[in-house]
């Protein structure tokens, strides 16, 4: 993996982390513990995904 695309997996998680957490602190829920959990929930699917060999378009193994 090059480091540009390396680069962009990065921020898409982190782009859906931080919606996650706005969107749970504009729906009035300011508690650290929940929006760090939301943070990482939003994250949790994306990276089991990259993580799963049989995956083929996006898993570990994928040829892009």
């Amino acid at each position: 993996m090059n480091k540009i695309k390396a680069q962009a997996i990065l921020s898409t998680y982190l782009r859906a982390a931080i919606a996650s957490v706005i969107a749970l602190y504009l729906a009035g829920i300011t508690e650290p513990k929940a929006l760090l959990s939301a943070g990482l929930a939003a994250v949790a699917g994306p990276v089991l995904k990259a993580l799963d060999p049989k995956s083929v378009e996006f898993g570990k193994d994928s040829k892009k």
